[in-house]
C-alpha cells in the first residue's frame, strides 16, 4: 500500500531527508504488513527488495551445515534486513519471519539510489547496518566454534574404546607407579625371606612371565588410547577448518557488499561535486 511521508520522518535512516525528498521517497516506497508468523521471504529467494522495519518484531535467521537453524538479527524499529541481498540483486542467503503483527517499508535498489543521489550521508546509515550484520556473522562464527572434539568424538565411543581410555589413563599416573613399585618390591621381598620354601625364588620367574604379559596387554590398549587421540587430534582440525572456511565466506562477502556501497557513494559524491561546481545544487553540508 503507498507509504504516507509522515511514516518516513519516524524511520532513523529518512530522518534527515527534507520535506521534498520524502515526499519523492514516499512515492517509490510502499508499506507492506505481515501477520505473525507470516514468512517475509526464504534463503534463496530473489533479494530484489530490501525491508524497514516501521513497527513489529522480526527475525532473521540463516542455517548451518549441520541443518540448524541459526538466529543472526532481530531488527529494531527503523533498521534495514534483506538489504545485501538487494544491493548486490542476489538471492537471500538468509530467511525472515514476522514475529508479531509487522509493518515494513519495501525498498528497491532504485530507490536507495535515489536517497544516495539526494541525500549521500543516509548511506553512512547504511554503512552502519551493514556493521552490525557484520558483527552478528563473527559472533555467530565464534557460538558455533565453541564445539568440543572431545565431546563430539565421545558421543561416538564403543565401550571398549572408553575401556582403553580408562586403563590408558591410569596406567600414566603415579598412583599406578607407586602401586606396582609397592607390589614387586612386596613380592620380591617376601619371595627373598622364604628362600627355597618360596612359591618363585630368585629369580622370580614367575614374575616375570606376569610382566610380560602384562605389558604384551597393556601395549596394545595403549595403542588404542593413542589412536582415539589421533581421531579427536583430526576432528579438531576438522572443526578449525571449517569455522575458517565459514568466517572467510562471510567476510569475503561483507567486504564485497562495503566495496559495492562505497563506490555507489562514490559516484553520487562525484555527481554532486560537479552540481556544486556548476551551481546547480547545494552542498551535502547545507542539505543536513
Amino acid at each position: 500500500m503507498p507509504c504516507n511521508p509522515e511514516v518516513l520522518r519516524h524511520v532513523p535512516l529518512f530522518a534527515l531527508l527534507d520535506d521534498e525528498e520524502t515526499a519523492v521517497l514516499a512515492g517509490q516506497v510502499e508499506l507492506t504488513k505481515f501477520a505473525p508468523r507470516q514468512r517475509i521471504y526464504k534463503i534463496g529467494e530473489a533479494g530484489g527488495q530490501a525491508y524497514v522495519v516501521v513497527s513489529g518484531r522480526v527475525q532473521v535467521t540463516t542455517v548451518d551445515q549441520d541443518h540448524q537453524e541459526v538466529v543472526i538479527d532481530e531488527p529494531a524499529h527503523g533498521e534495514f534486513f534483506g538489504f545485501a541481498s538487494m544491493l548486490d540483486q542476489t538471492p537471500h542467503q538468509s530467511g525472515a519471519m514476522a514475529l508479531e503483527q509487522t509493518l515494513c517499508l519495501e525498498v528497491s535498489r532504485d530507490d536507495i539510489a535515489v536517497l544516495l543521489q539526494r541525500k549521500p550521508l543516509a548511506g553512512m546509515d547504511m554503512l552502519a547496518v551493514l556493521g552490525r550484520q557484520f558483527h552478528a556473522s563473527q559472533q555467530l562464527v565464534r557460538t558455533r566454534a565453541t564445539r568440543n572434539p572431545n565431546e563430539v568424538i565421545e558421543e561416538q565411543a564403543t565401550l571398549g574404546e572408553r575401556i582403553a581410555d580408562s586403563v590408558a589413563r591410569f596406567g600414566g599416573s603415579w598412583i599406578f607407579i607407586i602401586m606396582f613399585l609397592v607390589t614387586l618390591g612386596l613380592y620380591t621381598g617376601i619371595n627373598s625371606v622364604l628362600g627355597r620354601s618360596a612359591w618363585d625364588p630368585y629369580p622370580f620367574i614367575l614374575l616375570n612371565l606376569f610382566l610380560s604379559m602384562l605389558a604384551s596387554l597393556q601395549a596394545p590398549v595403549i595403542m588404542m588410547s593413542q589412536n582415539r587421540q589421533d581421531a579427536k587430534d583430526r576432528l579438531r582440525g576438522e572443526l578449525d577448518y571449517e569455522v575458517n572456511r565459514r568466517a572467510e565466506s562471510e567476510i569475503q562477502g561483507l567486504a564485497r557488499k562495503l566495496n559495492l556501497l562505497g563506490d555507489k557513494i562514490s559516484d553520487v559524491e562525484d555527481l554532486l561535486r560537479r552540481k556544486t561546481s556548476e551551481g546547480g545544487g547545494d552542498s551535502p553540508s547545507s542539505r543536513r
